[in-house]
C-alpha cells in the first residue's frame, strides 16, 4: 500500500499511530489466510483510493490481525476484511466483510 496508508507491524505501532494522528481513523483489518487473503487484497485497492478521497479528512490504517491481535480483539474483529472508524480512540462505526467502492463511502460519509 502507499504511504498514505498505515501499516502497523504489531500492537504498539498500531496505538502509536491512532494516538498521533489528528482526526478520524479508518482502521482495515486483514487476514493472512486462504479464506480471506484474496478478498483482503481486492480491498486494499479500494482503501488506498479511500485513503486518496478523504485525504484531510480521515487516515487509513491497515491492520494484519496476526500481528496486531491487541487492536483485533479490543474492537471485536473477528473476521477479515473488517473496518473500524475511530476517534480519540473511539468507535463511531464498523462495519464487517469486503466492501465495494460505493459501500465504502456510504460507511465513511454516514459517520464522518
Amino acid at each position: 500500500m502507499a504511504s498514505r496508508v498505515h501499516q502497523p507491524l504489531e500492537n504498539e505501532e498500531f496505538d502509536f499511530i491512532l494516538g498521533h494522528v489528528p482526526g478520524p481513523v479508518l482502521a482495515y483489518f486483514t487476514g493472512t489466510w486462504p479464506k480471506v487473503a484474496a478478498v483482503c487484497k481486492e480491498t486494499d485497492a479500494l482503501v488506498r483510493e479511500a485513503a486518496d478521497a478523504y485525504e484531510g479528512r480521515l487516515t487509513a490504517v491497515k491492520a494484519d490481525m496476526t500481528r496486531c491481535p491487541g487492536p483485533t480483539s479490543r474492537y471485536g474483529v473477528t473476521s477479515a476484511p473488517w473496518f473500524v472508524l475511530l476517534r480519540d480512540g473511539e468507535v463511531l462505526a464498523a462495519r464487517e466483510g469486503s466492501l465495494d467502492r460505493a459501500g465504502l463511502e456510504e460507511f465513511l460519509d454516514a459517520s464522518l
